[in-house]
């Protein structure tokens, strides 16, 4: 039986309507997706063969008002070039084009006598004054081409979180930072918009016809610009004041992981990364390096003792300034001890046989749960490569002197990243968050998706949060510096940490080389921020108290001035 007239138009209309939806499609492509890329092609003055100009996605910083600042873009110039085929009096270009870009004159003449090639480039990342200068003088076999390279506006803001691009052989691609982790997102093919537009409209919006290409896109992070310029002003005073070999601090929103700042001193400048002589650099120690924290881990064995009421704020014990255990000996900073004492004493003073005490009353096995519950074996998936995960084996020993050196931070390594994770549950009402850079890809062909991780995982009671949150308080409002540091009005609460630094090549730690870290976040009880510092091997100095308080306070006021933060007490 054939076709009735009425299936016949209704086919048809199908047909008219699949071709205009291409066609739409079509000019969605050419004018919106790739219109850049076409104007620019349309705008050089010269093409050459199988030219592929440059197209990179941009990573944006946001501001606190949702504003977006470009971290990493694109620039545009020109370059010039030479056909040493169509040169035939070197001497009389030279002393031409000397006149208008500075040259190497003996690198040019290398060029210029290549009459096997077609093309050599003799200067680039020129302005557009200076290609209209070549063009004008019609020297033949030369050329000016329009040219465009990854550009990091801030310099050196963020440059260990960001990364940059270099080659490797033949390969132009991220290679540190968010550069690398998001390679799929901001690189660019030129022909997968277009096939990845038509595979949204037909698959409903999936994944696209290849299984292996993501969207193209941009990347926009939660670092704040002034957070973190502000952040790495104060790091670098840091390193300057006591002569550290660097410093690291993390600013973070301790409700879900969004990542205000995170930097490091000495820093490197992604523009001329290939200037830096150290490539050390260039690696992310907040990510991929492991750290003996000390006593900013003791609000964690706090915690999980006042959690596993084990203990309560008023639970004392005798304190006698050291501890044996398996023959071997662990002391207070001092060595001193204080008779007896409560649990918020051990917190204002820093007591490691205090930290020492709840593991005993808890239980070694039930300690170490709490320890991995907060995540310190494992990596926290921060959008970032080559994140490493602590080193906690010490919690799975038989013997007790492991457990009451880990309750005070020595004895187990963890990163920095890791660490910030940890310590926000004790102010968040007990999540483990996941700590995030990036929070939406804006894709090239339209459209956005939001960046969530993974949902938090609660390790701790709320009324476990509000405690030992009360007792951090008090560590700033009457221990801390003996309590000069407080900040009327608003409540804050924080740990210093002073840590021994292992060995080189063998067992032991250095007698006279510390780690000093700080932790503290505010408003206590309903927090905005957390804010992790630390400094490797300061000089002239012995306690974190000196080298760390004050720059936590100026970032602290810094930033309840910033987000006009109302007081809370």
């Amino acid at each position: 039986m054939g076709t009735t007239p009425s299936q016949r138009i209704r086919q048809l209309s199908v047909f008219i309507f699949l071709f205009a939806l291409f066609l739409i499609g079509k000019l969605y492509f050419v004018q919106i997706v790739s219109g850049e890329e076409f104007r620019n092609r349309g705008d050089r003055q010269y093409t050459q063969a199988n030219y592929d100009f440059f197209d990179r996605g941009t990573i944006f910083f946001q501001s606190k008002d949702g504003n977006l600042v470009s971290a990493a873009t694109l620039k545009t110039g020109y370059l010039a070039a030479i056909n040493p085929k169509l040169i035939t009096d070197p001497q009389s270009v030279y002393e031409k084009l000397e006149q208008i870009i500075p040259l190497d004159e003996k690198a040019f003449f290398e060029k210029a006598a290549r009459k096997d090639l077609t093309y050599r480039e003799i200067a680039r990342r020129l302005p557009r004054e200076t290609a209209e200068s070549i063009s004008a003088a019609k020297l033949p076999g030369v050329e000016a081409h329009k040219e465009r390279w990854r550009f990091y506006p801030g310099d050196s803001m963020a440059a260990q979180a960001l990364g940059f691009l270099a080659y490797r052989e033949n390969d132009l691609a991220g290679r540190y930072g968010l550069e690398r982790y998001y390679e799929d997102v901001l690189g660019r093919d030129s022909e997968s918009a277009f096939v990845n537009f038509f595979a949204e409209i037909f698959s409903n919006i999936q994944r696209g016809l290849s299984k292996e290409k993501s969207l193209e896109g941009d990347i926009v992070t939660s670092i704040e610009p002034s957070v973190e310029a502000y952040l790495e002003q104060k790091l670098q005073e840091v390193n300057e004041t006591w002569n550290s070999e660097y410093s690291g601090g993390i600013i973070m929103n301790p409700m879900n992981g969004e990542i205000y700042a995170m930097a490091l001193s000495p820093s490197f400048d992604p523009n001329n990364f290939q200037e830096v002589t150290n490539p050390r650099l260039f690696s992310n120690y907040l990510v991929e390096s492991v750290y003996e924290m000390g006593s900013i881990i003791k609000p964690l064995t706090m915690a999980a003792g006042l959690d596993s009421k084990a203990v309560t704020t008023s639970t004392t014990y005798f304190d006698a300034g050291t501890l044996t255990l398996n023959n071997k000996t662990i002391s207070n900073f001092d060595a001193k001890g204080r008779g007896t004492v409560n649990m918020q004493e051990v917190l204002n003073q820093s007591l490691n046989t205090g930290a020492a005490f709840v593991v005993r009353t808890m239980g070694k096995e039930n300690f170490a749960r709490y320890m991995l519950g907060y995540g310190l074996g494992e990596e926290t998936g921060i959008d970032l490569p080559n994140e490493t995960h602590g080193l906690v084996e010490n919690l799975k020993s038989p013997r007790d002197i492991e457990y009451a050196t880990a309750a005070f931070g020595q004895g187990i390594a963890l990163t920095p990243i890791g660490t910030i994770r940890a310590l926000a549950a004790l102010g968040n009402g007990g999540y483990l968050v996941n700590p995030h850079i990036a929070t939406r890809v804006n894709y090239k062909i339209g459209g956005s998706k939001k960046i969530s991780p993974n949902p938090p995982k609660q390790v701790l009671k709320p009324e476990t949060s509000e405690e030992i949150t009360r007792m951090l308080v008090v560590v700033v409002d009457k221990a801390l510096r003996g309590g000069t540091l407080k900040v009327p009005n608003y409540s804050i609460a924080a740990k210093t940490g002073t840590a021994q630094v292992v060995r080189e090549g063998s067992r032991g730690y250095y007698d006279d080389r510390f780690l000093h870290s700080f932790f503290g976040y505010f408003p206590a009880y309903e927090p905005r921020f957390i804010v992790f510092l630390y400094t490797m091997y300061p000089k002239g100095v012995r306690f974190a108290s000196e080298t760390l308080s004050e720059s936590f306070m100026d970032i602290t006021k810094f930033l309840i001035n910033y987000y006009e933060i109302p007081p809370d007490r």
